[in-house]
């Protein structure tokens, strides 16, 4: 399977605390983009691995570097040229503990199966590549018409599950995560997940 880790966003509410984009913060000792590539290869010796980046800092041992060919928005991290067949995009700025990954990695998919809590979707896996895309132009078509007020991966899952586009919540085909994966979007995330293991 191919997992393509989505680092190419503006980082705005990161605002490069510490000199470093939030992508290469260490953790142990580790990088986020080092680690979650390194989970990845644990659980799944034959795993593909690429970082959607225009940064050449994010190379990462064990991955290789796409430049989208466009990020106008920020749905546009799913990089278009990239939707395939058993594909899983996986988030550049989260923290996956081992039992994440491992849940990521083992789950069968029938067509496509998101990951994540009630606040953020972390992870999708996708067995059927123009299901994904058919959502992914749907919302995005919606977003520019402005007939919806956002367009990320929790309007792809709500699209494909025919919900109300504007409304956060979970239904089926969702494994939702307790206490194993942490966004990164401001320093103090970095203090909450230091102080979680």
């Amino acid at each position: 399977m191919k997992y393509i880790i989505m680092a190419d966003g503006k980082g705005q509410r990161w605002d490069n605390y510490m000199d470093v984009s939030k992508h290469l913060i260490k953790i142990d000792g580790i990088t986020l983009l080092a680690r979650t590539t390194n989970l990845i290869r644990k659980y799944d010796e034959n795993a593909e691995v690429i970082i959607t980046t225009h940064n050449k800092d994010y190379e990462t041992e064990g991955a290789v570097l796409y430049a989208p060919l466009n990020n106008e928005l920020e749905i546009d991290r799913f990089t278009r040229e990239l939707i395939d067949d058993d594909i899983c995009f996986l988030y550049g700025d989260t923290y996956y503990s081992d039992d994440a990954i491992d849940t990521i990695v083992k789950t069968r998919v029938d067509d496509m199966l998101f990951f994540g809590t009630q606040r953020s979707i972390v992870a999708i896996k996708i067995k059927d590549g123009s299901l994904f895309r058919k959502h992914f132009e749907r919302v995005r078509q919606l977003y520019v018409e402005g007939k919806i007020k956002q367009c990320i991966g929790w309007q792809v899952y709500l699209s494909y599950r025919n919900l109300d586009l504007d409304k956060k919540q979970i239904a089926d085909k969702f494994i939702e995560f307790k206490n194993s994966t942490y966004n990164i979007n401001s320093p103090e995330d970095i203090q909450r997940i230091s102080g979680a293991h």
